[in-house]
């Protein structure tokens, strides 16, 4: 089999990233670069930085991104947009228009001969009750409509304002925490909860912390977490046997 793909975390159009153009540009480079290796391409959650969709308006630019990702779907290259906390306002564009396929849940797929557990990772083994609150009121499909009264002018410049806040929050790197041990790391403390009922899986597969991790759950399963597209540009690759965690340095032979 050609390889597998994972990404998260670009956050494309951030307004607390001065280098965002610069960015986009670097990741539509490496996609272009695994067109004629890739199976799939999983990018999982918030590759925007705030994404709506309006009845018949969608958010400006993104223009590479969006023709890459096309690209790939035309040359028969499955692409798989896992929703985050940032870009969850997805609903038919990216799969009429990109021929897209989007997932608003966690799923569990077989690649190959193994068993993967795919989510964003918001709100995954997370008890912290104003995420939870927030996050609520996000997916809430009549607060969503509530948001597409405002003019899309307004609401794109409250979402990218939000989201700016809420970058600088971390610093312009993505500096999220560093890991807190299998103990206190909310997407270790799921993984583990969820492999007792379901020890099949063999990968866990996460986005959203920004950070990079490789932890071994049990002889068989392995956790990632795939770090970020801001500083980061970690990817995960799977070729039929073996899921490595890499780092995109442009110039180098991408695996």
């Amino acid at each position: 089999m050609k390889n597998v793909y994972f990404i998260s975390d670009a956050h494309l159009g951030s307004l607390a990233i001065p280098h965002r153009r610069q960015q986009e540009r670097r990741l539509v480079r490496f996609l272009d670069e695994i067109k004629t290796k890739a199976q799939a391409v999983y990018l999982l959650g918030d590759i925007f930085d705030f994404w709506f969709e309006y009845q018949t308006v969608v958010p400006k630019g993104y223009t590479r991104f969006l023709g890459k990702i096309s690209e790939l779907t035309d040359m028969g290259i499955e692409v798989h947009f896992f929703i985050g906390n940032h870009d969850l306002w997805c609903f038919d564009y990216l799969e009429q228009e990109c021929g897209v396929v989007v997932h608003h849940n966690s799923q569990t797929i077989e690649i190959g001969d193994q068993t993967f557990y795919l989510s964003h990772g918001d709100g995954l083994g997370d008890n912290d009750w104003k995420f939870k609150l927030i996050r609520g009121v996000f997916h809430n499909k009549a607060c969503q409509c509530m948001f597409r009264w405002l003019h899309p002018a307004l609401g794109m410049s409250f979402g990218l304002n939000w989201a700016k806040h809420s970058r600088l929050k971390h610093g312009l790197d993505g500096g999220d925490p560093p890991y807190q041990g299998e103990k206190n790391e909310p997407l270790v403390i799921f993984a583990k909860q969820y492999l007792k009922v379901h020890p099949e899986v063999d990968f866990f597969v996460f986005g959203h912390r920004h950070i990079e991790l490789d932890l071994m759950l049990s002889r068989q399963t392995r956790l990632i977490v795939l770090g970020d597209w801001i500083s980061q540009f970690t990817y995960a690759v799977y070729d039929g046997k073996n899921l490595c965690l890499e780092n995109y340095v442009e110039g180098e032979r991408v695996v």
